[in-house]
């Protein structure tokens, strides 16, 4: 595996966790359809989340959140639907929506977590 790749899974594992100490339940990793891939799908009793992970060691190619674009919001979101559609009973009687977590920092458990609620669709 990649560095990229790991340090990117240890984020995930950070934003999972982090997720899970806010009382969510983590339904699924790293989901896959012909059109993309989800990071993490959470859930509490109100909304399905799916959320984005950028990790970054630091700022020297720019801030987490300036990688998702509106072309990336777009893809998000039609993978959103195409998770929901084939898991129709998890998101029953809940809001859908997407999130972003950005970590900056050298070692992802100890990096600067910042979390962005409701990413707005392009």
């Amino acid at each position: 595996m990649a560095d990229k790749d790991v340090l990117g899974r240890a984020g995930e594992d950070r934003a999972a966790r982090y997720f899970e100490d806010l009382g969510f339940a983590v339904l699924d990793r790293n989901w896959r359809c012909r059109d993309g891939e989800i990071d993490l799908i959470v859930a509490d009793a109100a909304a399905v989340v799916v959320v984005e992970v950028k990790t970054r060691r630091g700022d020297e190619f720019g801030h987490p959140f300036e990688a998702i674009d509106a072309r990336k919001r777009a893809r998000l979101w039609r993978l959103a639907v195409a998770w929901a559609s084939s898991h129709r009973a998890q998101v029953q009687g809940r809001r859908l929506r997407i999130d972003a977590v950005g970590l900056t920092g050298a070692e992802p458990a100890t990096a600067l977590l910042e979390h962005l609620v409701d990413v707005e669709v392009p």
